[in-house]
């Protein structure tokens, strides 16, 4: 696991200065993670699977704060989701070149595709099981779709951050999870009276 940490801080720190993933070689990565290219193999066949293990490291505390919001009891105050949200915008932000070039190499490599896919419906389904129960408590609006809105929560969250982080937009941390938390929040809990 040291090893694997090692090399995520060297994949970032080479990611850092705007090389893009595809031409990261791997002597490079080996030697900028202080491994000889033999031991690099070992742990990772290939860059996909290099790629798929360090977004697993890179995103292990990313989606924890908003999984734990989303299974908690809590009300449906705004402050909850938006200080999960700041969480995860602060993990994206420590891994922003990873996780740019897990949504770049997605786009073209089947494995990668595969994973994040994975990972995003894994996260979807808790979304919308939290959903299911709350419209069965009577906390959201009798029409809300759980799982269609589960997907659209899911998407939008993925799609802001990395717009957000992939060019230079102005916008602070603290502004973008003050306006995703309350679009989320909106989008859960703004219709929650009981439809006729």
């Amino acid at each position: 696991m040291e090893f694997e940490r090692r090399v995520l801080r060297a994949v970032e720190d080479l990611l850092d200065d705007g090389t893009p993933y595809t031409e990261l070689a791997v002597q490079k990565i080996a030697a900028a993670s202080g491994a000889a290219r033999s031991t690099f193999y070992r742990y990772f066949p290939d860059k996909s699977s290099l790629l798929i293990r360090m977004a697993e490291l890179a995103t292990a505390d990313l989606f924890a704060a908003a999984e734990t919001w989303w299974r908690a009891e809590h009300t449906d105050e705004q402050a909850g989701v938006v200080a999960a949200i700041g969480t995860m915008i602060g993990g994206f932000r420590a891994h922003r070149y990873l996780l740019l070039a897990l949504s770049e190499v997605s786009a073209y490599d089947r494995a990668v595709a595969r994973y994040w896919r994975t990972r995003v419906a894994g996260f979807a389904e808790l979304v919308r099981a939290r959903l299911d129960a709350e419209r069965a408590a009577g906390r959201v609006a009798t029409n809300l779709d759980p799982s269609t809105t589960a997907l659209v929560l899911t998407s939008m969250v993925e799609r802001t951050l990395t717009v957000a982080f992939a060019t230079d937009t102005g916008i602070s941390d603290d502004d973008l999870a003050a306006s995703l938390g309350r679009a989320i929040w909106l989008v859960v809990y703004g219709d929650a009276r009981p439809t006729n």
